[in-house]
């Protein structure tokens, strides 16, 4: 349930440090109003988001924390013949 008017599909990235793993919060910076702002976010799918991964906000949780997921998809390693 959204707790605000936040912008859905705004596009940022999980930081340095931030991954998000299963069942984890995570922290990543979205630019905001001209300038950058840290969340901590979970991972719409419940699965691992990298980090410096690209994401993009599907929902706000709380005030500071959104439900995101993963902008572009990682290659397969050996996709199918």
């Amino acid at each position: 349930m959204s707790t605000s008017a936040f912008p859905i599909g705004c596009v940022g990235r999980v930081t340095r440090h931030g991954a998000i793993r299963p069942g984890r919060t995570g922290e990543v910076v979205i630019e905001i109003g001209g300038g950058v702002q840290a969340f901590l976010a979970r991972d719409a799918d419940g699965g691992p988001i990298d980090a410096h991964e690209e994401i993009v906000v599907v929902d706000q949780l709380a005030e500071r924390t959104l439900l995101v997921t993963r902008l572009n998809t990682k290659p397969e390693e050996n996709p199918p013949s």
